[in-house]
């Protein structure tokens, strides 16, 4: 019996190693795209010229759902350590975007791991975008808008705000009224997309497909 014993762990062994080695090369693939999809930005409709559009937190979303929280914690740190050779912001922002994108996906992916499911997804990702867009609000105020001055005066900051809605006064009518409910339908955005491709990426991700056949 010891001689039966023996063999079944070690292909156990040898599958653990073969899942933890897929599980960080699709990490590091996802981590590429979503450097890529950084790059990719756009304008927003009724925002500030310098608030862009970009979708990089999708591919760690999918991530945080198909191979756990920690791998889409791991693919925010990834486009940022990237971007960080290219930062403008003496790396402030990179800092934020990591810290704003990580606490989205391992919020969503949480909750999916203990609920299960499309309720559990849907759950963990409109908690995770909440989560997200509050902590933005204390993010840009204490760290990110105070760099930007820098290069920007708070004057203009608030006057291009002020553009589009008079009644701001403050960088806080500013944040919670422009970049917080921004923040949250990004969020969102991804969701949305994660929700229409998940079901066809999750079997390669997760390498599914390969162990049925």
């Amino acid at each position: 019996m010891s001689q039966k014993v023996t063999p079944l762990h070690g292909n156990s062994t040898r599958a653990d190693s073969k899942f933890s080695v897929r599980k960080l090369t699709m990490t590091a693939m996802l981590g590429a795209v979503a450097t890529v999809l950084m790059y990719i930005s756009v304008s927003v409709p009724l925002m500030p010229s310098f608030i862009k559009l970009d979708l990089s937190e999708l591919p760690a979303l999918i991530a945080s759902f198909a191979l756990g929280p920690l791998s889409g914690v791991a693919v925010c740190l990834i486009k940022n350590l990237i971007n960080l050779f290219f930062s403008t912001t003496g790396g402030v922002g990179e800092l934020s975007n990591f810290l704003l994108g990580a606490i989205f996906v391992f919020v969503a992916g949480m909750f999916y791991r203990y609920m299960g499911g499309r309720k559990g997804a849907l759950i963990g990702s409109l908690c995770g975008a909440a989560a997200m867009a509050v902590f933005s609000v204390f993010s840009n105020y204490f760290v990110v808008y105070p760099v930007y001055t820098a290069f920007m005066p708070m004057e203009t900051i608030l006057s291009m705000y002020q553009a589009i809605n008079p009644n701001v006064e403050t960088l806080w009518d500013a944040l919670i009224w422009f970049n917080m409910p921004f923040t949250f339908l990004k969020g969102m955005l991804s969701v949305v997309i994660t929700f229409l491709i998940y079901k066809k990426l999750s079997p390669l991700l997760k390498g599914t497909k390969k162990l049925a056949k």
